[in-house]
């Protein structure tokens, strides 16, 4: 079920911040509060009463995506339940989205693991995903059910950087980064749709932290419940 929220009904969004959930539900309300000074409003896919294990990832950001078109968006920021956007994004997000040509801007992605601390050695220190991207017609959704990047759903987009960060809140609890590398094994055995395995996100010898400056906060704060936010690993089935 799509569920939409806008700031001003009847007045066509410049930026919506698009998500699902399912697992992670609780998530929201906070994830609303981080992304409510930033955007024009959101629109929501509510995943929990789906009963399979996993539901296809690319028709839900289809559908999110084309309802984001049907209200004349001219950009979409696309999130999950467990990202929070640095604060300072709200001022710059008029000159972000001043691009008249097919632009996704690329954000750090900060893996936490704490409220306030992030990995910073090796390849998590250049974590870059496009996140905030114009729309356009030609859009296309055939895309591989793990990993594909958000600006692949456009061939026209100019990759840009916004030197700001999204910070993930799911690599906290130890639980869950153990549980997340379990879970992409049994999802991608093979390691079909992603070369290098997942053994690493669960891998701390080389770990190093730091800690969000006041400058680059966001808000509000997090306070972790140790949840595990996921399916439980055990009874993942690779995706067809």
């Amino acid at each position: 079920m799509i569920t939409t929220e806008l700031r001003r009904p009847g007045v066509r969004p410049n930026v919506v911040a698009i998500f699902s959930f399912r697992h992670d539900a609780h998530l929201v309300p906070d994830l609303i509060a981080n992304i409510a000074p930033i955007v024009d409003g959101w629109i929501a896919w509510d995943d929990t009463a789906s009963t399979a294990f996993f539901s296809n990832e690319w028709d839900r950001r289809r559908a999110l995506i084309e309802t984001a078109l049907g209200l004349g968006a001219r950009w979409i920021l696309a999130l999950d339940p467990d990202e929070r956007v640095e604060r300072r994004v709200a001022d710059r997000m008029a000159r972000l989205t001043r691009a008249a040509e097919p632009t996704a801007w690329l954000f750090w992605l900060r893996e936490m693991y704490a409220p306030d601390r992030f990995r910073v050695d090796g390849l998590w220190r250049k974590k870059e995903q496009a996140r905030l991207l114009s729309l356009h017609e030609g859009m296309n959704f055939d895309l591989p059910a793990l990993h594909a990047p958000w600006q692949a759903i456009h061939p026209a987009y100019r990759l840009r950087r916004t030197r700001c960060s999204i910070y993930h809140l799911k690599m906290i609890a130890p639980a869950r980064r153990t549980g997340r590398r379990d879970l992409y094994k049994a999802l991608d055995p093979d390691g079909r749709y992603q070369a290098m395995g997942y053994d690493y996100l669960a891998d701390e010898r080389s770990l190093r932290l730091k800690r969000v400056s006041r400058r680059h906060e966001y808000l509000p704060q997090h306070h972790d419940d140790g949840g595990l936010w996921m399916p439980d690993p055990q009874r993942a089935q690779a995706p067809e």
